[in-house]
């Protein structure tokens, strides 16, 4: 399986388009690599948001590996997180896709 594109950083839209795009074809890790190039990249303003998005990916990938515990665990603090972060630059419609997944992913 291909990795992500190797670059230093990366823009929030393209992340966003990117991370979604692998996880519409079952490939979160991936999407939690791109998602964390982004915070790795990203104004300080935007960390805890996209800090939040790679750990969202990272619970998707422990639930795919048969690690419930470990995916409810980081959903259930993920989801604190992300209800204190600036949504900018993402849409409330995205940032609540995002928190719905998650309050199924704690429930896991």
């Amino acid at each position: 399986m291909p990795g992500i594109v190797e670059r230093d950083e990366i823009d929030s839209a393209t992340a966003w388009r990117e991370a979604m795009g692998y996880l519409e074809r079952d490939m979160p890790f991936h999407a939690h690599e791109t998602f964390e190039l982004r915070w790795r990249s990203c104004p300080e303003s935007e960390r805890t948001l996209w800090r939040a998005l790679a750990r969202w990916t990272a619970a998707i990938t422990h639930l795919e590996r048969g690690n419930t515990e470990g995916a409810s665990s980081i959903a259930r603090e993920t989801l604190a997180e992300l209800a204190q972060a600036d949504p900018t630059p993402l849409t409330r419609e995205e940032i609540n896709g995002v928190l719905a997944s998650l309050a199924m992913l704690a429930r896991a």
